[in-house]
């Protein structure tokens, strides 16, 4: 698969929370693209990731 543009191996994440939490991203705080649409939060537990997806994963950060 492709994370924000790089080949990644699925490491055993199989949905778009399990990838969130094996980042160690705050779920909170990250927007999920897959395949050019976005995963609403309410989907992530139960949105299966394949080899041929790709991913864009963005942080909100606060600024000030």
């Amino acid at each position: 698969m492709k994370i924000n543009g790089q080949d990644v191996a699925l490491d055993g994440a199989t949905t778009v929370d399990a990838l969130i939490a094996a980042r160690g991203l705050d779920p909170r705080r990250v927007a999920i693209e897959l395949n050019g649409n976005v995963v609403p939060r309410a989907q992530r537990a139960t949105t299966q990731l394949k080899d041929s997806d790709v991913v864009e994963i963005v942080s909100f950060v606060q600024g000030g």
